[in-house]
């Protein structure tokens, strides 16, 4: 019998047997992997974006609550003052902003012609005047007092013609691009004032962001408080994470969307599910809070696991034993 016919066969068989093996143990490696974390539970501590003095509470500590639920609310009125002066300062440059662009009416322009037309019928009699006083002086006839004065009623006459002049000009041409422009610009600035006094008025209610529960409270009815100074401090319920770390060796089963079963020590043999939805790109040394004899100098990746059902037993730090899912 040719022996490369019997050798190839047993080379294959080895082969085969050995991949088999390898198989084996990677699936049996997958499945004893064990690694080990900490609940994270975000907290967001919550502040006034406006001053003023604390109204009233509608919270305490340990309360549970929603998305858009009533904690505090400051004194209005303060708030509410400089919005009606805001609104008033905007209505009254809106005005003037729709006369610069529609230009004067027809009844304001003859309104200046005629007043134009009047001042230039004073100049003309103060003119006349002036003239006679000015023939009477040579004789005596009139004092120099007289003609100072009606020198001074032409000069005034005069004075109010050019004024008059000017303004039925205005009125006929028309506003200049620069200072419908200047309006514009005053206009926006008034309405972008109205919009911040409406947003503080609205700040001054402070409302839950999202779900969770009331770790702290910082302030009581009657506080002065300033904008940004801490109110609450609000322990959030979903998403609850858990932060665990894994070597270099097990890094290729704990990829992202990878299934695991979260134990603690509080629910034995009810373990909680989760999915890996983070994996860091750097290494790090282990943590103080996983480290164990043989970890203390190993480098690991940090993994952040999202739990698909947290409940009230889950708490900030819980130390969490990970395995991946069968």
């Amino acid at each position: 019998m040719n022996k490369k016919a019997i050798i190839i066969p047993v080379v294959v068989l080895a082969v085969g047997s050995a991949g088999l093996a390898y198989y084996r143990s990677s699936v049996a490696e997958a499945q004893n992997a064990t690694i080990y974390g900490n609940v994270d539970i975000r907290e967001a501590s919550l502040a006034f974006r406006v001053a003023g003095r604390v109204l009233s509470l509608q919270v305490d500590e340990g309360d549970l609550v929603k998305p858009g639920d009533l904690l505090a609310t400051l004194d209005p009125e303060p708030l509410q003052n400089s919005l009606h002066a805001t609104e008033g300062a905007a209505a009254a440059l809106t005005a003037r902003n729709a006369l610069m662009h529609r230009g004067y009416r027809t009844e304001d322009i003859e309104q200046a012609k005629a007043k134009l037309g009047a001042a230039r019928a004073s100049l003309a009699e103060a003119e006349q005047h002036l003239a006679r006083q000015k023939t009477l002086a040579p004789e005596g006839a009139t004092s120099q007092r007289a003609l100072d004065t009606a020198q001074s009623v032409r000069n005034q006459a005069a004075a109010q013609v050019r004024s008059t002049e000017e303004e039925a000009r205005l009125m006929t041409t028309g506003f200049r691009k620069e200072e419908i422009a200047e309006s514009d610009a005053q206009l926006k600035q008034a309405l972008a004032q109205l919009g911040t006094a409406r947003l503080a008025l609205k700040d001054a209610l402070l409302t839950a962001p999202s779900e969770g529960v009331i770790l702290t409270r910082a302030i009581e009815k009657g506080t002065m408080v300033q904008v940004g100074t801490p109110a609450f401090s609000l322990s959030l319920t979903n998403p609850v994470w858990v932060r665990a770390y894994v070597g270099e060796s097990h890094l290729g089963l704990f990829t992202p969307g990878t299934k695991l079963l979260l134990q603690t020590d509080s629910r034995p043999g009810r373990p909680y599910h989760g999915t890996v939805g983070f994996v860091s790109p750097t290494a790090e040394f282990t943590p103080k809070s996983v480290e164990t004899p043989d970890l203390r100098t190993s480098l690991v990746y940090r993994l952040r696991v999202v739990v698909q059902d947290p409940d009230a037993q889950l708490r900030q730090g819980m130390p969490v034993t990970l395995r991946i899912a069968k």
